[in-house]
Parts: structure tokens; C-alpha cells; sequence
């Protein structure tokens, strides 16, 4: 990682090496907060579908269930940077504990409400609380990595990047599949109930695992500094615009193979499906951690994107499932070189004291994304079938493609420990762009 008086790193810089997965892995007390960090945001993947399909159970509408699901999306958009924001003054775990106690209250409303046949206004109102109390484990996870690699292993960061793409992909795999299984062979409201627990078990372990833990960066006291949000970096602004095309992708998916399974008579193969498309993901992160790039990151988030925008086109003409789930795998393995690039650039951009709350950034992002991409799928899969709200994530790309195009110039690393527009860690501000 560079240092305020080390030479920033820039899109044209050439790797020359780039170490393995067995020196990260090898990195002295990582496996203290990734087994737990890996239980504790396993419920992500499960929270979204599991709503859609209690929801579409109770209700009969895709549109409603997707709109259900939104709320929580935009919810958790909202208030992800906050936590993030928290986390970096206070403490992971002086937010996650709290956090996790009241997204499991949350979730059981939910779930109560849903059976009792509430009014739609009602599922909404407990959908808010339950997003925005979902846990950043993947973005406390990533400040962990890069807390823990600063100095001598900083050429690991990069590794760390691919590694928890793999790791988020790994879930997406298990999580869908699972949440499937148990709402569709035990009972509508299963996935969502494991969900809640998998919050309270995973969340706590985490929790406990302070020592490796990114140092609290307080407010000063008597100091007239502002503390300025990771928000004011341009690049991570330009960042965050692109990640919603990714989370157009993940929401898009979700209602339309759900929809479409439905359509084909085998209501069970939607797990089967979204995890091929999840496992794509996951195989590119592999084989993307493991390639030395001769590009810079800048290049190759351009790259990835042109290359998801094209993967997502056909999506919509699909109507074998063997075909889709080619073609949902081929989407997925475009996604994982976009997401470890931008995650890349984030640390590259923000200093240390505003690393939580960016990475919280990115995966608001994501989920704002997936909020409105299960809003207008389920609208479209309702009045128009599946093969409709299979364009969600083709739009979604390609507006993600053309703000990267226009915005690229923003993608530069500044120097450690300084952000536009205000203060982090009582540095000097400086002007960018």
C-alpha cells in the first residue's frame, strides 16, 4: 500500500509480480477473521431471494415480491456507508453487534407479516428496518485485509482483492441454492428464518475477533477539521455510479431465473441456475487473482465492463435452461474482473481512515443496483414474462460501461491520507481534477 511519501500508483503502472494466494493465506492471523468473516456473510446471499420468493408465495406477484425486496435494497444502500462511517471511528465491533441483534428482530417481523397477509405498505415498513441493519461483513473483511497487509505485504492487496471476490461468489454459490432448498422443501418462509439466525451466529463470531481488527481512526477533539466522507473522492464516486450496473446484473438474475424456472414447470432448478451463474463468478476471481497484468487497473475496469455488456445481450432470447445456465455462467465470470478491479481502485484512493466506509460504498451501490433491477424485473416478468426482465441487466451494463468511459479520468490514485474536499486523519486538503 503507498504511503503519503511513497510515489502513488497509477492506471499505466505495469505489474511485474504478483504473489500467490498461499502468501496471502499464509498472512499472520488472517484465518482469525476469515472463517468467521465467511460465516457471517453467508445470510447476504440468502436475504434478497428469500424475500422474493416468500413474498411471491404469500402475495402471487413477482412485482410486489421485487418491490419488497427493493426497499430492503435501498435501505441498506443508505445506511451501509453510515455503518461504514461508524466502523471506522468506533469499531467493527462496537457496530456489528447491535447491527446483527436488530436485523434478526427485523427479519422474524418480516416474516410474521408476510404469513399473516399483511398489506403491502406493511411488508415495506419492515422490510426497511431489515436492510438497513444488514451487516458489512464484506467491506469490515476488506479493511481487515488491508489494515493487516500495510507496509512490507502491501504487494498482496491486489491478491486480497481477487481472494474476496472469490470468497463473496463462493456464498452466492451456497447461499441461493440453500435459501431455495428450504423455501421450497421445508416451507415458503425457511430461507428467510436461516437466514436471521446465520446474522445472529456468524455476526457474533466475527464480532469477537478484535484483534485483527483496523485501528479506530476517532474524531479529534478541539480539532476543526472535517472529518470528509470517502464520498468526496471523484473516483470513488465514479466508482460507486459503476457498481450499480453490477448490482442491475445480481437483481436482474435473481426475479427473471426465478420467474423463468417457474415458467418451465421446475420451480427447483432457480437455485441450481443462479448458482452456475454465481459459480462463473467465482471461477473468474480464481483465475483473475492468479494472472499477472501487464494493464493497469484503470484498463482493465473498462475491459471487464465492455465485456459484461456484451454477456448480459443475449440473456433476454434464452428459453432452454441448459442455455441459460451458459449463458448465466459466462455473465458471471465477466462480473468478478469489474467488481476485484473497482475493490483495487478503492483502496488505491481512499486513505485508511475512510477504508471501511468506501468499500460500504461500493457494496450500497450494489445493492441500490439490485434494489431497482428487482423493482422493474418484477414488473416487467409480471406483465411480460421472464425473457423481459432479462434486458434489466443488459440496460443496467450498459450504463455502467458509458459513465466509466466518460468518468475514466477520475480513476487516479491520490496521495495516502488525503481526500477532496475535507480532511481524513487531519492532513491538508489538495485539489484534484
Amino acid at each position: 500500500m503507498p504511503t503519503s511519501s511513497s510515489p502513488s500508483y497509477t492506471p499505466t503502472t505495469v505489474e511485474t509480480r504478483k504473489p500467490g494466494y498461499r502468501q496471502l493465506l499464509a498472512t499472520p492471523g488472517a484465518w482469525t477473521f476469515l472463517l468467521p468473516g465467511f460465516a457471517a456473510r453467508q445470510p447476504f446471499a440468502m436475504l434478497t431471494i428469500g424475500m422474493v420468493l416468500l413474498v411471491e408465495h404469500t402475495t402471487g406477484s413477482y412485482a410486489t415480491a421485487g418491490a419488497a425486496a427493493a426497499v430492503t435494497g435501498v435501505s441498506m444502500a443508505l445506511c451501509a456507508p453510515r455503518a461504514g462511517r461508524l466502523a471506522d471511528r468506533f469499531g467493527q465491533r462496537a457496530v456489528l453487534l447491535p447491527g446483527i441483534a436488530l436485523h434478526a428482530a427485523s427479519v422474524a417481523t418480516l416474516i410474521v407479516l408476510a404469513l399473516a397477509h399483511a398489506p403491502v405498505w406493511a411488508l415495506f415498513a419492515a422490510a426497511a428496518p431489515a436492510g438497513a441493519t444488514v451487516p458489512q461483513i464484506g467491506p469490515m473483511v476488506r479493511a481487515r485485509w488491508a489494515a493487516v497487509l500495510d507496509g512490507p505485504r502491501s504487494s498482496l492487496l491486489a491478491t486480497a482483492a481477487a481472494f474476496e471476490s472469490v470468497t463473496d461468489e463462493f456464498t452466492f454459490v451456497i447461499g441461493p441454492v440453500m435459501a431455495t432448498a428450504l423455501c421450497t422443501g421445508v416451507h415458503p418462509a425457511a430461507g428467510l428464518a436461516a437466514e436471521g439466525a446465520l446474522t445472529l451466529v456468524g455476526g457474533a463470531l466475527f464480532a469477537t475477533q478484535h484483534r485483527s481488527a483496523p485501528r479506530v481512526h476517532p474524531a479529534a477533539a478541539g480539532s476543526d477539521a472535517k472529518r470528509a466522507s470517502a464520498l468526496s473522492v471523484p473516483g470513488i464516486r465514479a466508482l460507486a455510479v459503476a457498481f450499480l450496473g453490477i448490482g442491475s446484473v445480481f437483481g436482474g438474475m435473481q426475479v427473471s431465473v426465478a420467474a423463468f424456472s417457474e415458467e418451465i414447470g421446475n420451480p427447483g432448478i432457480n437455485g441450481v441456475l443462479y448458482g452456475t451463474f454465481a459459480a462463473g463468478n467465482m471461477l473468474a476471481g480464481v483465475v483473475y487473482g492468479a494472472i499477472t497484468w501487464r494493464r493497469g487497473p484503470r484498463m482493465r475496469l473498462l475491459a471487464a465492463y465492455a465485456g459484461l455488456t456484451v454477456a448480459c445481450a443475449p440473456l433476454w432470447l434464452v428459453h432452454a435452461a441448459p442455455l441459460l445456465g451458459a449463458l448465466g455462467m459466462l455473465v458471471g465470470l465477466c462480473i468478478a474482473p469489474a467488481l476485484i478491479t473497482g475493490y483495487t481502485l478503492v483502496e488505491s484512493l481512499v486513505p485508511a481512515a475512510a477504508r471501511t466506509e468506501a468499500f460500504t460504498w461500493m457494496t450500497g451501490s450494489v445493492a441500490l443496483g439490485q434494489a431497482a433491477a428487482v423493482t422493474i424485473a418484477g414488473l416487467l416478468t409480471d406483465h411480460a414474462g421472464s425473457h423481459a426482465g432479462f434486458v434489466v441487466p443488459l440496460a443496467g451494463t450498459i450504463m455502467a460501461l458509458v459513465v466509466l468511459l466518460g468518468l475514466r479520468g477520475r480513476l487516479v490514485s491520490r496521495p495516502r491520507g488525503v481526500v477532496a474536499g475535507g480532511v481524513i486523519g487531519h492532513r491538508p486538503s489538495v485539489t484534484v481534477d
